[in-house]
């Protein structure tokens, strides 16, 4: 089930993003006077279709059709990627019909360096919009929660947290040049700001400050190796969201909205932390105290031999939350903002292979990654998903527009050299590096794929 899941999610991720992108060069090649040939969302054969001049259609094309002035909207069969093939372009059709004849004024070559940019980067510009547009979506219609609370109240065992030496009841004043003020700060500064740095941690503990630090190199390495921050705020409580009846904790007596309190005595500030303590009690009883309405009750339970007593959980905070809500320009702002801040994590992302910190196989991956992430963001809800496909977006674009061969970035060298030497460049020598280019992607693509399946 969870295999179909993926492939679903998958399946939408990648034809949003395509069809975004593709959209933009369309767009763009419609309004600078270009004939679009072909719009496909997938690549190689043509699976069905729809053109003005015959309606729907299935398989290829006739070999002696003549579009017009109509687009060949098309699915076809390869679930990679997708094209617009825009009349008078070499790209990676390899189509070099057109070159027999002379440049007609609706062709790609007939036009001038600035229309040529602009139909070329609209992929790029579209998908930087979407990801504008879904951060700045999310902002509007959920605000931000900041819980002001910087007080540590659980450690996860082998956690990042732990091997940096974090204790329960630390409260984090600071890291590194920046003063925290809420939990949202505290993950905001040990992970996406300043991504790679090392970190230095003050906190306060036992009426005193100390500081904490770990190099940057091996923080990269935890995160690699998939280890959690592995902190909890202690003003988190867990909350049992429902009980099953015939469950040792539906026999035990335990009602849904019961707050956790302590497990054997010990407090109990997070998910992990109460699951733990179940897990690690298989068949032996323990004590569970909660809150009900005003009273605190003690419940002995015993968990089952799979670590399981038949609870849904949830969380809540008993302490000062703030909720703040944006105008369409505050989100627009926000928008912009965390599409430029993803740029940046991309490039130090990659900057970390490059300076030896990550390796390409834990670094990189393919489709089966990607359906894999986008099945485990749609299962944390809707915002959730619609972030994955923002930064999946904002990676895309970033990608696009690298100068290689076969990407929009290595068509924009053309034109810019075109623009330069005041003349086109030889057909040959495009279709040589065109050649080489979708060599080269198709290896990178079997790469990721078997390093998918490898990882």
């Amino acid at each position: 089930m969870e295999i179909i899941s993926s492939i679903f999610y998958f399946v939408i991720v990648l034809g949003i993003l395509v069809l975004v992108h593709e959209f933009g060069h369309f767009i763009a090649a419609k309004i600078s006077g270009m004939r679009a040939e072909v719009f496909s969302i997938g690549m190689g054969p043509r699976i069905l279709g729809y053109h003005k001049k015959v309606g729907f259609t299935f398989g290829k094309m006739p070999a002696n059709f003549e579009p017009g002035d109509n687009t060949d909207y098309r699915l076809s069969i390869l679930p990679i990627g997708g094209y617009v093939k825009i009349s008078g372009m070499i790209d990676e059709s390899m189509d070099k019909d057109f070159l027999k004849n002379i440049p007609q004024p609706y062709e790609f070559r007939s036009k001038n360096a600035f229309l040529k940019t602009f139909v070329l980067s609209a992929g790029v510009i579209m998908n930087f919009l979407l990801a504008i547009a879904i951060f700045a979506i999310i902002a509007y219609s959920n605000g931000q929660s900041i819980l002001k609370d910087t007080t540590v109240g659980y450690i996860e065992p082998k956690s990042i947290a732990a091997k940096i030496g974090m204790n329960a009841n630390d409260k984090i004043l600071q890291i590194n040049e920046n003063k925290i003020y809420s939990w949202n700060d505290i993950f905001e500064n040990m992970t996406s700001k300043d991504f790679g740095s090392s970190k230095k941690i003050v906190v306060q503990r036992n009426g005193k400050k100390d500081t904490l630090s770990i190099e940057g190199k091996k923080f990269i390495r935890y995160l690699a190796d998939k280890l959690p921050i592995g902190i909890e705020p202690k003003s988190q409580r867990v909350i049992l969201m429902a009980v099953e009846e015939f469950k040792p904790a539906g026999k035990a007596g335990f009602k849904r909205n019961d707050t956790v309190v302590a497990v054997n005595g010990e407090s109990i500030a997070g998910v992990q932390q109460f699951t733990g303590f179940i897990k690690s009690n298989k068949n032996r009883e323990i004590t569970i105290e909660v809150i009900r309405k005003s009273d605190t009750i003690s419940i002995p339970v015993k968990p089952n031999g799979s670590g399981l007593i038949g609870v849904a959980l949830d969380v809540a905070f008993d302490g000062k939350i703030e909720h703040k809500d944006y105008n369409l320009f505050e989100a627009a702002s926000i928008g912009v903002r965390e599409s430029v801040n993803a740029i940046f994590l991309f490039g130090n992302a990659i900057g970390q292979i490059f300076n030896g910190n990550l390796t390409v196989k834990e670094s990189i991956g393919g489709p089966v990654m990607i359906a894999q992430q986008a099945n485990q963001y749609a299962e944390r809800g809707l915002f959730s998903f619609m972030q994955f496909i923002a930064m999946l977006s904002v990676t895309l674009a970033v990608i696009n527009i690298l100068p290689l061969p076969a990407l929009d970035g290595g068509h924009l060298i053309f034109v810019i050299v075109e623009a330069i030497i005041r003349r086109e460049v030889s057909p040959k020598v495009k279709v040589a590096i065109q050649q080489v280019g979708v060599f080269l992607l198709l290896f990178l693509m079997a790469f990721v794929i078997y390093n998918d399946f490898t990882r």
